[in-house]
């Protein structure tokens, strides 16, 4: 994120972080990072079906998930069809609701684990003790630690996302304040939501409940729910777990949402660039692109292979294919910051020039470049263990795993034979074309001035918009 925020703020382009990549690594570089990050959006649409699916399966098992994907499916066709005004509104009621309800979910879980239910004892960190590093695949310490890295797997799709302020640079009134800004609220909210989150749903959900759509026997189980339900289960509270399953199944409609509007509008920022056919910059007068639209909303049948298979293998199927895509478009950011950095060193061009400058850069970029590297390279380690198992179910979940290198690497070596491109010397990268001039004070005077002039109400309402 401080690695987008540094390039951003100084050339805040529409064209992302690809356009980055373009600039200060390859065209053909930058092709291949919008490429895998359509192909992200691409998958990760049909997965929130699927999650909504598996939710539903709380209340009813007994009716097909093609029926449940057909039904979601078409609200979120409705919803991105209606053009950008109705999704912004109904964008902004959801995510406004999605934080009441956990922040409500974290109190809850508090309460819960401190014994503040009547009729439930203290659990504190007894679920801890009890089975805290849970082997996988394999007994001992050696499961223990394979257990880390799935969970790692895991973590890096629930963090994706997080590079969206790169998309939306280029809209920016004032991207020296306000990227800065993003960069820094998008950590403690993380922090809150997801870090704390996890470790209060950690405290109350019994990982070995067979309640938990994980400890399900086979992937038709009907125990398909929340953890955060399962906890609220565990301490017998009674009507509230449906309730709360509804609610995390808004979470999964508002993300399909999202995700099906990014989607097309990444392939209508390729189309604009030269990078896909002419025939998706088509859109509505509602700003509509319609066939990019089309074209990404039919990936949506993908979500169609729960009713040939269980939900909760298709669910991880897809999970495997986003976490390459979402895991090389991070490398593609980091390696890009690292050049980008390189360049300004190579021309004698100090940081502290840089509109947003992070003091441990650029040795965060390549912690992190290393440490992406090594989870993408290992996050298919399950499909060897036990290695009997690879040539039955595992040579599927390897696929899976790591479907997007090679779209990634023809990608990039496809663009570069059809067009000829060569990697960008340090010493001749542009580092001036772009850069846009900021008038923080002005901007940042007027805007306080509106702020102070506003009413008690008006003042909430607007830091729960910027919320």
């Amino acid at each position: 994120m401080i690695a987008l925020g540094e390039m951003s703020t100084k050339f805040p382009t529409k064209k992302g972080f690809s356009g980055h990549a373009t600039r200060c690594v390859d065209p053909a570089f930058g092709f291949a990072t919008a490429l895998i990050y359509l192909c992200k959006y691409l998958i990760i649409s049909p997965n929130q079906l699927v999650a909504g699916a598996l939710m539903i399966r709380y209340w009813s098992h007994d009716i097909n998930g093609a029926v449940w994907v057909t039904i979601l499916g078409a609200l979120v066709f409705a919803i991105n069809f209606l053009g950008v005004k109705w999704f912004g509104e109904v964008e902004f009621w959801l995510s406004l609701f999605k934080i009441t309800v956990l922040t409500g979910l974290i109190i809850l879980g508090l309460i819960i684990d401190l014994g503040g239910v009547p009729g439930q004892d203290r659990i504190g960190f007894r679920y801890w003790k009890k089975a805290a590093f849970k082997s996988y695949k394999a007994p001992g310490k050696t499961g223990q630690f394979l257990g880390f890295v799935n969970a790692l797997v895991l973590a890096l799709l629930a963090f994706m996302g997080s590079e969206l302020i790169g998309m939306t640079v280029g809209e920016a009134k004032n991207p020296r304040k306000t990227i800065p800004s993003a960069v820094k609220k998008t950590f403690f909210r993380i922090s809150f939501f997801f870090v704390f989150g996890t470790f209060v749903v950690g405290l109350v959900a019994d990982s070995t409940s067979d309640l938990l759509a994980t400890a399900a026997k086979n992937s038709h189980g009907s125990s398909s729910a929340s953890p955060w339900v399962v906890a609220i289960k565990l301490a017998n509270i009674k009507v509230l777990p449906g309730i709360i399953n509804g609610c995390l199944l808004v979470y999964t409609i508002s993300a399909a949402v999202s995700d099906q509007y990014i989607s097309s509008r990444t392939l209508y920022g390729m189309a604009m660039d030269g990078h896909a056919p002419a025939i998706f910059k088509k859109c509505t007068k509602r700003g509509v692109p319609i066939t990019a639209f089309a074209f990404t909303g039919a990936f949506m049948g993908l979500a169609y292979l729960v009713a040939a298979d269980g939900a909760l293998v298709i669910f991880n199927y897809f999970v495997n294919s986003v976490t390459i895509c979402g895991g090389l478009s991070w490398i593609s950011i980091l390696s890009s910051h690292i050049a980008f950095m390189r360049g300004h060193k190579a021309q004698g061009i100090p940081r502290s020039e840089l509109p947003f400058a992070f003091q441990c850069q650029p040795y965060m970029s390549y912690i992190a470049l290393t440490m992406v590297s090594i989870l993408m390279f290992f996050k298919g380690f399950d499909s060897f263990v036990p290695i009997s198992q690879f040539t039955t179910t595992g040579y599927k979940t390897f696929i899976t795993h790591y479907i997007g290198v090679p779209v990634y690497i023809f990608g990039y070596f496809g663009y570069k034979f059809a067009h000829k491109t060569k990697v960008v010397r340090l010493d001749t990268m542009d580092l001036k074309a772009g850069g846009r001039e900021f008038h923080d004070v002005v901007e940042d005077d007027e805007e306080e001035r509106a702020y102070k002039a506003m009413s008690v109400k008006g003042k909430i309402a607007y830091q729960l918009k910027n919320w």
